[in-house]
């Protein structure tokens, strides 16, 4: 599997409308939000808040669009206030849920880092994901090579995963099958969908510009 893959859609999976592109999708690459009590958007990423959800893509410019052209507020059928800087409190709620995440891994004996322990699950096949920093040195980080049927990121930064793994900064991780890898690879996949600059047309298609 090349960088950066595709997780395979779980069959079953509920879908909804986004509200910025238009487009049916499996809530799985959605984040959800509510109205607050104060008429207030509510990023929801882990679905658990009450109230009628308003979907849209996990994608920065999709969540720009409907924050700032008014979109919020016709989903919800009232005027609504949209917070400043809501993309990037979604973005940073998700990067706690997908640090949260690999730390309960780790607990679990399903997550090493290091670069020879990551190496020693990636030849011996236990590896399911490889986690890199974003920051890291795209030379050392070349050195490893993503499991073939298995997941690549590298949308946490080298403190970040060093949170996941009770470390001041971490470059390397990896995690084998288990409950959790399949709500990271989930996660993960939001995650890199806000963390990436992108451009919504006006069709509702979504382009990747790097």
């Amino acid at each position: 599997m090349s960088r950066g893959g595709r997780a395979t859609e779980r069959p079953s999976e509920p879908e909804r409308k986004c509200i910025a592109t238009g487009e049916v999708l499996p809530t799985v690459g959605l984040v959800r939000f509510v109205v607050g009590p104060d008429d207030a958007v509510v990023p929801d990423v882990k679905g658990k808040l009450p109230g009628r959800g308003i979907w849209v893509l996990a994608d920065r410019a999709a969540i720009t669009k409907a924050a700032s052209k008014g979109v919020f507020s016709r989903a919800a059928k009232q005027k609504v206030q949209v917070p400043e800087g809501l993309v990037d409190e979604v973005e940073r709620q998700l990067a706690h849920r997908v640090i949260e995440l690999v730390s309960l891994s780790r607990r679990a004996g399903t997550a090493v880092t290091g670069y020879e322990k990551v190496k020693d699950w990636l030849v011996k096949d236990v590896a399911e994901i490889l986690l890199q920093a974003s920051d890291g040195s795209e030379r050392g980080k070349m050195k490893l090579r993503p499991p073939d049927e298995g997941h690549y990121f590298d949308c946490l930064t080298a403190s970040e995963l060093g949170l996941a793994f009770g470390r001041q900064t971490v470059i390397h991780g990896a995690l084998a099958s288990g409950g959790l890898t399949q709500r990271v690879v989930e996660e993960a996949l939001r995650l890199k969908g806000v963390r990436e600059k992108s451009v919504v047309a006006a069709t509702g298609k979504d382009k990747k510009s790097r």
